[in-house]
């Protein structure tokens, strides 16, 4: 038998006479682990922020599309505001009901809806980016202004890598 002075990689079990394999480093956090974890409390912490303001957070990222981008579409803002048509039309019904953004048919086809911000709605939307702007910076207090702005850059290009690109909001 080989003494435990020579397996420096092993550890006798106490008293059992057994040796135990050696403990295993600690696994890496996945970096998909983190961001949806970011996510989550981000979203949680959004949720409350807003609500005094009457919007949700689907209806906050609407009006926030609508302000860098007026008069798009259903399927336009459903794109950019990262989720469906179906819960893109029920965000907008919501919207047009607070006075927060209005609906204009395209001349050119009936059929298509633009949706333009009001200034209702362009009041509420920057009572809400100050609470963000809170959040915000709660989040990234331990970084200085130069790691946070790497951190964004960073993130967009994972972004831009997975193909759901920032440029088209």
């Amino acid at each position: 038998m080989v003494a435990s002075s020579e397996m420096p990689e092993t550890v006798r079990a106490a008293g059992s006479g057994r040796v135990a394999a050696p403990a295993s480093p600690a696994p890496r956090l996945r970096l998909a682990y983190v961001i949806g974890r970011l996510d989550r409390a981000l979203r949680r912490h959004l949720d409350e922020a807003i609500r005094p303001y009457g919007l949700t957070t689907p209806q906050y990222t609407t009006l926030s599309v609508l302000r860098a981008r007026d008069g798009l579409s259903n399927a336009q803002l459903a794109r950019r505001s990262l989720m469906t048509p179906q819960s893109m039309s029920e965000v907008i019904t919501a919207l047009v009901e607070k006075g927060f953004v209005r609906r204009e048919a395209n001349p050119a086809h009936g059929r298509i809806m633009h949706t333009r911000l009001t200034r209702t709605g362009a009041a509420a939307l920057a009572a809400c980016d100050k609470a963000v702007d809170r959040i915000e910076a709660q989040m990234l207090h331990e970084l200085s202004p130069a790691e946070a702005e790497r951190l964004v850059s960073a993130l967009a290009s994972c972004v831009r890598m997975l193909g759901a690109g920032l440029s088209d909001i």
